[in-house]
């Protein structure tokens, strides 16, 4: 859906604001809301997985790391 001076197109089809009804025009301003919020949240979604992905690797570098001299086995003195 684009929008234009006094036109809209939906499904490539050109339609004049003035040829609709007026519930048709607050349903066209509700979608535009609705997008507007959906790429919102979007961007706020793509921070929080930039955020998440930089505190994985922070707690990766924060562990333990395993020594060279074991054999691999996690004994309960080494938790």
């Amino acid at each position: 859906m684009s929008e234009e001076a006094d036109t809209i197109t939906i499904d490539d089809k050109e339609y004049s604001l003035d040829d609709l009804s007026d519930e048709c025009k607050t349903e066209i301003q509700s979608l535009q809301f609705c997008e507007g919020e959906i790429a919102r949240l979007n961007a706020k979604l793509a921070v929080a997985g930039t955020a998440r992905i930089a505190y994985q690797r922070a707690v990766a570098k924060l562990m333990p790391q395993e020594s060279d001299s074991g054999d691999g086995v996690l004994l309960e003195e080494d938790k």
